[in-house]
């Protein structure tokens, strides 16, 4: 193998490890949003239990207000695009419940990718090795 050659390998895993760390951070934002939707609808389905809970709004930079929660509100939720819309606590919990399936689908996808990149990076190292002992090799 050339001196070219083993740096057009090299800038190929830098590629990889580049594509490695992509997928390793597209996988933590996936799993902190399933994180927030599965606490957004144990949250809606325990103010449901109460007819009026008390509760604390954050109004910025570590301030609340206290109010009182109403288990016949309706919740504004975000459907994308700056764009909310009112629904009842049951349409709200299935939409988030739905999206909860979109990101599982997103998360098992992503991890597979990050896998098989691995195994790329994997397989490139090893190649990289046998290289640089058959250089090593050839200079003695």
């Amino acid at each position: 193998m050339s001196e070219k050659e083993a740096q057009q390998m090299l800038h190929q895993m830098q590629i990889l490890e580049s594509y490695f760390a992509d997928f390793t951070q597209r996988e933590n934002t996936l799993m902190n949003v399933l994180k927030d939707t599965t606490s957004a609808i144990e949250s809606l389905k325990g103010i449901s239990e109460k007819k009026e809970s008390d509760t604390l709004v954050p109004i910025g930079m570590g301030t609340f207000v206290k109010t009182k929660i109403s288990s016949d509100e309706k919740i504004v939720l975000n459907v994308g695009a700056g764009v909310a819309i009112e629904k009842d606590k049951d349409s709200a919990i299935n939409i988030l419940e739905s999206r909860i399936k979109e990101i599982e689908v997103a998360l098992k996808e992503t991890i597979a990718q990050k896998q098989d990149v691995a195994s790329k990076l994997e397989q490139g190292k090893a190649e990289m090795n046998r290289l640089v002992e058959s250089m090593s090799k050839a200079k003695k």
